[in-house]
This record gives structure tokens, C-alpha cells and sequence, in this order.
């Protein structure tokens, strides 16, 4: 069974959080995966609305998964409301109870009058056991998949879409690479930029994110990325040099940007060979916003295709280097530099 894509899970929990927010509910959420803002955001919005605030105090139960067994779930579980239409049972933490996979009978004939929502951090229930096929059955299983690094910038530009504001390309670029795959923290940074923001603002800029982020596009790999594509080698260089001299720089982490980078370099080669695609076509391969096409076409005539697949073949060499192979006595800042004078050259 294929992973679900980070598309696919958003409108999926966008409809069960419409219907949380209108009173309906399933009788069991099993909320799990490795990216937990999609998990926790659904758990917040049912602990938000199943209940009225007067109703919580004899009908609402949190129970975590390290102090708690699935009898004592269970036992919750099958308990009646008092003076409520419902009750609640959450179970947070779910990965660290070691009889989860128990709570497989309550699910097969779940309480009609009961919420039980199993949400679990960094892990997920093995799809081939009985809680996993029960809960499919009687409740609602979400699965959220940690987003890849290129998949960012797009689920930016959708979220911010959601709040009713537009983001420059190069904007959702650059808070990417400070957020990296962390949706949570990219909800948090968007909460204080929309405090910071001027009334009527309708479209957030690069100037916005630098101020409001704290991250500057001009040493960024991001930018780094840019120059290369154009081949402004001095640009390039002065970038690498500044990036390397950070204190806590280290080669593996901008080594994932710039394979991606040239990996879709090579990709649009391909495409290339095939006769010129139309943009909708490039981009939706590629994954990018066709806002970079043409940086994109700038990068394929200035790095033909023997000599974007010999630079990828460096990026294996310095990630090697990078983690501790062969590096010899040169920094992480040093092999930096020289791996991109490497790719200039």
C-alpha cells in the first residue's frame, strides 16, 4: 500500500475538521505518522468541540500511553456519558503503551456514545494487525507522512493560501529552509508574522519572512542554489564561505538541497530530450513553482547533461566526506568551499 501524500492527508483532515467543528464525529480516531502537525491538529480541534465546557469535567478523559495499559482505556472507553450525549477518551502518546494493539476488541464494536481518540507521535500501527483493520472499519485513521524538503515550499504556498494570503515563490523558499519539514513550526512562525503584518496585507514577501523570521535570503542555500544554477561564481563562493563559517555548520545539511537541486537539473535534461515540455508539464515534474522555470533553464544550458551527472556523483563524494569518510584534516567549512568550487570548475 502506497504512503499517503501530504495532498492526500490534508483534505482529508480538512473534511473531518469541518465536520469536528459541525458536531460530527467518529466513534475512533486513530491519528498517527511521522509528521505530527496534521495528528495534533485534528486531536486539538475534537478536545475543542466534543464537548461543552460544562460537559468535560464527568465526560472528558486523557490518559498517556507510557502510564496507561488497554484495560484501562478499555474500561473508559465502554463507560456511559453522564448528563452529555458523549464522552471523550484520549489517548496521547499512544506508541508507548505496550498492549496497544489490545484495544483492537474495544474497536471492533465501539460505543456509539464514546469518542476514543488513539493519537500516536513519530509511529504508527502496523497495518497488517487487528487495531489498524478495526479502526478502518468503525473509525477514521489518519496517517500523516513527513514531507520531503522539496515538497515544502508548496505546502507553504497552500497553507498560506488557506489563510487567505498569497507568498512570493522565493519567500516560501526561504522559510522552508528555515523551517526545514517542520509544518508545526511553520504554523508557529506564520502566527507571529500575521501579528507583524501590516492591516490589508494581501501578498508576504521575502522582506516579510527576513524580518519576521529571523533568516536572511542573501547567505542562504537557497540563494547558494540560485547563483549556482546561473553559474555567478562569485556569489557562489561568497555564500559557501559565509555558510561554512557558521558555528554550527556541518556538510550534511546542505548537501539534501543541492542533490535536489541537480537532480532536478538532470530531470529537466530528460525532459528536454523528449522536446521542450509545456510548463505545466515541467513544473508538476520537476516540483517546483513555475516561477523558477527559469532559473531552471538557465541551469541546463550552463550544466550539460555529462556534466550535471558528474556533479552528482561529487555531492556523493562530500556527503561521504561530510559524515566522516576520507575528509583528511579540512574543516566541514573547507570541504564546503571546495566542493563548490568543485562544481563551478
Amino acid at each position: 500500500m502506497a504512503a499517503k501524500s501530504y495532498i492526500e492527508t490534508d483534505r482529508q483532515v480538512k473534511a473531518l475538521l469541518e465536520d469536528v467543528r459541525n458536531g460530527i464525529f467518529k466513534y475512533v480516531y486513530l491519528l498517527m505518522g511521522e509528521e505530527p502537525y496534521y495528528p495534533d491538529l485534528l486531536c486539538d480541534a475534537i478536545e475543542d468541540n466534543c464537548l461543552l465546557e460544562w460537559e468535560r469535567d464527568f465526560n472528558q478523559l486523557v490518559l498517556y500511553g507510557g502510564d496507561s495499559d488497554a484495560e484501562t482505556v478499555i474500561t473508559a472507553a465502554r463507560r456511559f456519558p453522564m448528563m452529555a450525549e458523549r464522552q471523550l477518551v484520549v489517548l496521547k502518546e499512544a506508541q508507548q503503551m505496550k498492549s496497544l494493539e489490545e484495544l483492537a476488541l474495544y474497536c471492533q464494536q465501539p460505543l456509539d456514545s464514546t469518542v476514543l481518540v488513539i493519537l500516536m507521535h513519530g509511529a504508527s500501527a502496523d497495518k497488517r494487525k487487528a487495531l489498524y483493520k478495526a479502526v478502518l472499519k468503525n473509525g477514521v485513521v489518519v496517517e500523516s507522512n513527513a514531507l520531503r524538503d522539496y515538497e515544502m515550499p508548496q505546502w507553504i504556498s497552500s497553507y498560506y493560501e488557506g489563510r487567505g494570503l498569497r507568498i512570493h515563490p522565493e519567500a516560501a523558499q526561504l522559510l522552508a529552509e528555515s523551517a526545514g519539514a517542520d509544518l508545526g513550526k511553520i504554523a508557529v512562525e506564520t502566527e507571529k508574522l500575521l501579528k507583524n503584518l501590516p492591516e490589508g496585507t494581501t501578498e508576504v514577501s521575502v522582506k516579510d519572512i527576513e524580518q519576521n523570521v529571523g533568516i536572511s535570503r542573501q547567505y542562504s542555500i537557497f540563494e547558494l542554489t540560485k547563483c549556482l544554477s546561473f553559474r555567478d561564481a562569485a556569489g557562489a563562493l561568497k555564500i559557501s564561505a559565509h555558510m561554512g563559517e557558521a558555528a554550527r555548520f556541518t556538510l550534511p545539511m546542505v548537501m539534501g538541497p543541492l542533490m535536489t537541486h541537480f537532480s532536478r537539473i538532470l530531470k529537466y535534461h530528460t525532459l528536454l530530450q523528449k522536446g521542450r515540455p509545456d510548463t505545466g508539464e515541467a513544473v508538476r515534474i520537476l516540483g517546483i513553482n513555475p516561477y523558477f522555470l527559469r532559473e531552471y533553464d538557465a541551469a541546463v544550458r550552463n550544466y550539460p547533461l555529462q556534466r550535471c551527472m558528474g556533479i552528482i556523483s561529487l555531492l556523493s563524494e562530500y556527503d561521504y566526506k561530510g559524515k566522516g569518510g576520507d575528509a583528511g584534516e579540512a574543516t566541514p567549512g573547507e570541504l564546503f568551499i571546495e566542493l563548490v568550487s568543485k562544481i563551478l570548475s
